[in-house]
């Protein structure tokens, strides 16, 4: 059976009024991509967008977006969704873009992932000499009061919509950081009450309740984030219905990794070592997880020298061929085989990840390579 192809959608190519007061009027990310310099010799920088640097919460930008993924084999988004302890964060690109856009009665779906991480002002990093760690612009944690206001948000706004993304008819919500919500929480107990609670809302809204995926992941690769390895006992703890994965990037060392380039088959079979053996160590699903290619230089300072320090956020660069998409498509096909109880969904990082170097929308060098290697992969 094909499964449900559902890419990460990163919603900062749009200006948002909290950027204007934290970084400058007008910010957004296309301003890193446009100032990224190459790092050494043969480095792809700068990475040039073949549809230019568009507004995503133009609904006719967005509503161009949808048809391009829909034609290679993408069935829905999952927005990065962000709402800190005073409410929303870059949200235009899916209330006004998306969800304003005309629809043509062709079917495209989207979902949440509640991306609760601290909001660190990478834009850019400084100068790895200085070690400097970037300024927190919001925490990550946020207390009940403000979980409870998501949850009346996004039940009321988004879960209801019939283009909502399901799993047996139960909205598909996913949590990123779960280590940050717990303790934000008060604890296990206190966290599985706050879960139950966002399910009751969807309940009494007339929907079967919610499907809770949570991200499972090793290693960071950006400052400040919290992880747990391999949180089997506090995810029986929990109403979890499955676990997924961001990237690639968050299985592997990178310290065992050439720099400055790497091999991104081998961050491939590294990630699937795991993604193999987590439904067993979890006991849960797990959804596999697609990654395009990694190059964060875009969000560090061209100040400094280059140097290979993956804990500050200077990473090896790694590049995605047409030939590891296919690969990594049998995997993931593969594993959902394995697993008869997985919802059939396969997540992809990323849409326009563009200042991670993980993006299906095609650049000037390459165009719609990757594109087209992953609707091949999992025709319809």
């Amino acid at each position: 059976m094909r499964p449900d192809v559902l890419a990460y959608y990163f919603p900062h190519w749009h200006a948002d009024e909290r950027d204007a007061a934290w970084i400058s009027p007008g910010f957004t990310e296309w301003e890193l991509v446009q100032n990224a310099v190459p790092r050494f010799p043969g480095h792809r920088q700068p990475r040039v967008p073949a549809l230019g640097h568009r507004d995503e919460s133009d609904p006719v930008v967005m509503e161009s977006e949808v048809r391009l993924a829909r034609d290679h084999g993408i069935d829905g988004f999952i927005f990065d969704f962000y709402w800190y302890d005073d409410g929303p964060y870059l949200q235009s690109a899916l209330d006004r873009g998306f969800l304003g856009r005309t629809l043509d009665g062709s079917p495209f779906r989207f979902a949440l992932m509640w991306a609760n991480h601290d909001l660190m002002d990478v834009y850019p990093l400084p100068a790895p000499t200085s070690r400097t760690r970037p300024r927190l612009l919001r925490p990550g944690a946020v207390g009940r009061d403000a979980f409870d206001a998501m949850a009346d948000h996004i039940v009321a706004t988004y879960f209801s919509r019939p283009d909502y993304y399901t799993v047996a008819g139960r909205p598909f919500f996913s949590l990123y950081e779960l280590g940050t919500f717990v303790a934000a929480m008060g604890g296990v107990d206190a966290a599985a009450d706050a879960l139950r609670s966002l399910d009751a809302k969807a309940r009494r809204a007339g929907l079967p309740g919610v499907h809770l995926d949570v991200v499972v992941w090793g290693a960071g690769v950006l400052p400040n984030h919290v992880t747990i390895d391999r949180p089997a006992q506090l995810l029986q703890a929990l109403p979890v219905a499955s676990t997924s994965s961001y990237t690639w990037m968050h299985h592997v060392d990178l310290a065992t990794h050439p720099f400055p380039v790497g091999d991104w088959d081998r961050v491939r079979e590294e990630a699937f070592d795991h993604y193999r053996a987590y439904p067993g160590e979890l006991s849960l699903p797990f959804l596999p997880n697609i990654s395009v290619g990694w190059d964060s230089s875009p969000r560090t300072s061209p100040d400094g020298p280059w140097e290979n320090n993956p804990g500050y956020g200077w990473t090896p660069v790694f590049e995605c061929s047409s030939a590891s998409i296919a690969k990594a498509a049998a995997d993931a096909t593969e594993l959902l085989a394995a697993q008869p109880d997985a919802p059939p969904i396969v997540t992809v990082n990323a849409w326009n990840e563009w200042t991670e170097g993980s993006y299906l929308l095609p650049d000037t060098d390459r165009g719609t390579e990757l594109l087209r290697a992953l609707a091949a992969a999992f025709p319809r």
